[in-house]
């Protein structure tokens, strides 16, 4: 059950099927689903030479991405760092900016980064020829993809 990082969109829906999500994310139920997954996946429970403990291996490697990819992107966690994010989109200039795959990864100039999912090359092409970069991405980027703030920071992106 390996996923695949090219297609956000079917990535996020494969984390959330894994996980028994239907609608909305909620950390506390996901929390919950975390642990009961990892009870079962956990390596040790398999003696060393059994191939379910390679199975599990990777089970339990999806398990913890899914869970930290989910909880990055649940209504809590965007609730929670709202103002940071609006003053950031509101107040800093893109830095730079990068598409992989759905992916669009902005830096901003304040050094924060944030990955906006199921973006399109047609719209980022619209957006890179725009002569207005942050209108565009205010109007058209910011309010209409989920979006998680990066690992990464201004410093390492150069």
């Amino acid at each position: 059950m390996r996923l695949q990082k090219k297609g956000s969109m079917k990535r996020i829906s494969q984390y959330k099927k894994l996980f028994g999500v239907e609608k909305e994310i909620e950390l506390k139920t996901l929390k919950t689903t975390y642990r009961n997954l990892i009870k079962e996946w956990h390596p040790d429970k398999f003696q060393e030479g059994n191939a379910k403990r390679e199975e599990a291996e990777v089970q339990s490697r999806t398990i913890i991405d899914g869970y930290h990819f989910l909880v990055s992107i649940a209504p809590e966690t965007t609730a929670a760092n709202f103002d940071a994010y609006t003053e950031t989109i509101t107040n800093s200039g893109i830095a730079d900016y990068d598409l992989k795959g759905l992916v669009l990864e902005i830096t901003f100039l304040d050094g924060s980064t944030y990955e906006y999912f199921g973006v399109t090359k047609p719209i980022f092409r619209k957006m890179i020829n725009s002569n207005k970069l942050n209108r565009f991405a205010k109007r058209t980027i910011y309010p209409n993809y989920t979006y998680r703030k990066s690992k990464r920071t201004l410093q390492e992106a150069e």
